[in-house]
């Protein structure tokens, strides 16, 4: 028995050892055979390994397109199903109503992004600029191109286009970093000039080559200047139809400003492209994924350069040092825009300057664009349900298409959106579906229900530098002539201060939020007394019922407090005669 279990243990010895022998020689025969595999071999496979990476991290389509026969995707269309704007209008338009295809080297969203910045191939030619002063004394250039424009055109410094002229102006309101210099913005241009049409650019405050002239300033919801711009041409040329074009946040603004006048907008039609729509939601998609992180950082990273030029401005109006920590667009807003415009929170704000609570009031026909791979205004902000309960919008959307890019053709020489945009111009212009302006606001004072939350300064980005503005010696609708948006910055402190502090020639607008560098206590007493003043004097011209209704008001609920005072004071009067005559006997 002893035996038996003595050669059973042997064998099972002899057994492990023999399969472990055999692991070891399958381990090296695995890797003597991996070693015969030349090494080019291992270049292409981790060559195609990386093409698979970046493939899935840029995003790209283009074995999608190269499957679908490079038809491109449907454009979407979203509506109201009884929308006169659809049936009238954009039932006529082709582009919108066709396919969408991608130039076939820039099948990524990022790739045609960046495309676009760096590149773009904007057409030549040169803008003839306006100098136009705000009412708070802030200075923007307005750039124009004629749609008869051509080498023996004079361009008159006061009355450049005759105010009997029919000819339609489009508006156009660039984005948060650009201004008439950039490429989409010219494509855009060129291409609406071209039908005939004069173009007019209203840069920003600070953009365009022209610096910062008050301390007021533009933010994502800022729509006075537009406000302005609109009213001003409207006024200076009444037969000629206007329509506005927004673009990225200058679509957030147009489409804020035209839920805010409603039918009293001079405008006759709009387009609004890549709008971000709710700045909330897209304040928590820029920061979710790491290809989007780079877009915020090297927006921060802009607007702190942007800052940097202003240091002394923003030094004293703002938190410097977070400014320069900022690692972030929310970070910005928290050192910079919160606390120049005076935002309870940076949610705050982005709640209240979201163009998605006011694309509902819209009463124009208003045509949106949006791409759904957009890599910075993300898809999930998009108000699709409030567009399709206004009759007046109409909401395109296709697959792909980048921010403001949607390159098209072989050699990427055009933008798809331009030509719909165009197109439904076109074709609402030579419609009865034209908005007319139905009730004229009553001039003086501008009574605003909002929040003051809602009209804080913004910091903006120029790529191309600034220059100084002119003194108060220039008008309101001064004309420079040729002007290339290219140049650098002239500004020094003296400048700085002495535009600061010059008197505006424009009368001033009380529904800002922006404050004087400098007041007395009794300059101060006499606004607030005017300010006062104005108001309850447009308040008895609209309705006198409403006066005697307030001063009732106003003496129901102060009579308990009156009546408080007037007791005490008597009482004590009281007092001190009973006093008296108590002493005297």
């Amino acid at each position: 028995m002893l035996a038996v279990l003595l050669s059973m243990s042997f064998s099972e010895e002899s057994s492990s050892s023999s399969s472990s022998s055999l692991n070891g020689d399958a381990y090296a025969l695995l890797f003597n055979a991996l070693r015969l595999i030349p090494i080019s071999h291992y270049l292409l496979a981790l060559s195609l390994l990386f093409v698979i990476v970046i493939y899935n991290f840029l995003e790209f389509h283009f074995v999608e397109d190269l499957f679908s026969g490079f038809r491109g995707s449907p454009v979407r269309l979203t509506f109201n199903s009884s929308s006169p704007i659809y049936d009238g209008v954009v039932s006529k338009c082709k582009i919108v109503h066709g396919r969408y295809l991608v130039t076939p080297w820039l099948s990524s969203p990022h790739i045609q992004t960046a495309f676009l910045h760096f590149f773009g191939r904007p057409p030549c030619f040169s803008y003839r600029r306006q100098l136009f002063r705000l009412s708070d004394g802030g200075m923007i250039a307005l750039d124009w191109l004629m749609g008869s424009t051509g080498p023996g055109d004079v361009f008159h410094a006061n009355n450049f286009i005759s105010k009997d002229d029919t000819t339609p102006i489009a508006i156009v309101i660039p984005g948060l970093t650009s201004d008439s210099a950039a490429s989409y913005i010219r494509h855009l241009v060129f291409n609406t000039a071209k039908h005939g049409w004069n173009v007019v650019v209203s840069n920003h405050r600070g953009l365009g080559g022209v610096s910062i002239t008050s301390d007021c300033f533009y933010n994502a919801g800022w729509t006075e200047d537009a406000r302005e711009v609109i009213g001003y041409l409207h006024h200076e040329y009444p037969k000629a139809p206007l329509f506005a074009i927004g673009t990225s946040i200058g679509a957030n603004i147009l489409v804020k400003y035209l839920g805010e006048e409603g039918e009293k907008t001079p405008v006759a039609g709009a387009a609004a492209i890549c709008s971000p729509w709710d700045l909330l939601i897209g304040d928590r998609f820029i920061g979710r994924r790491l290809i989007q992180k780079l877009y915020d950082r090297a927006l921060t990273i802009g607007l702190q350069d942007y800052a940097q030029l202003h240091e002394p401005r923003y030094s004293r109006l703002a938190n410097w040092e977070g400014i320069k920590k900022s690692r972030s667009i929310r970070d910005f807003d928290s050192h910079a825009t919160c606390l120049v415009g005076k935002f309870e929170t940076v949610d705050t704000y982005y709640r209240n300057c979201s163009s998605s609570t006011y694309v509902g009031n819209v009463s124009i026909p208003l045509l949106c664009i949006s791409s759904l791979d957009d890599p910075v205004c993300t898809v999930e902000a998009i108000p699709w349900d409030e567009c399709r309960a206004n009759k007046n919008v109409v909401l395109a959307t296709t697959w792909h298409g980048g921010h403001l890019a949607f390159f098209e053709g072989i050699t990427a020489a055009g933008m798809w959106w331009v030509r719909a945009v165009n197109e439904y111009l076109g074709v609402l212009h030579s419609s009865p579906y034209m908005h007319v302006r139905k009730k004229v606001q009553e001039p003086g004072l501008h009574l605003s229900t909002e929040s003051s939350i809602d009209q804080g300064p913004y910091l903006n980005v120029s790529e191309d530098g600034m220059v100084a503005a002119v003194g108060n010696e220039q008008t309101r609708n001064s004309i420079v002539g040729d002007h290339q948006t290219n140049s650098e910055m002239v500004l020094d402190n003296e400048q700085d201060e002495q535009l600061t502090g010059a008197k505006s020639d424009a009368v001033p607008n009380t529904d800002r939020t922006c404050e004087p560098p400098a007041n007395t206590p009794d300059t101060e007493l006499r606004n607030l007394t005017a300010s006062v003043t104005s108001c309850l004097n447009q308040l008895s011209q609209r309705n006198k019922r409403s006066m005697w209704l307030l001063a009732y008001v106003a003496i129901i609920t102060t009579w308990p407090l009156v009546g408080s005072a007037l007791r005490y004071i008597f009482g004590k009067k009281r007092k001190n005669v009973l006093s008296a005559t108590l002493t005297k006997r």
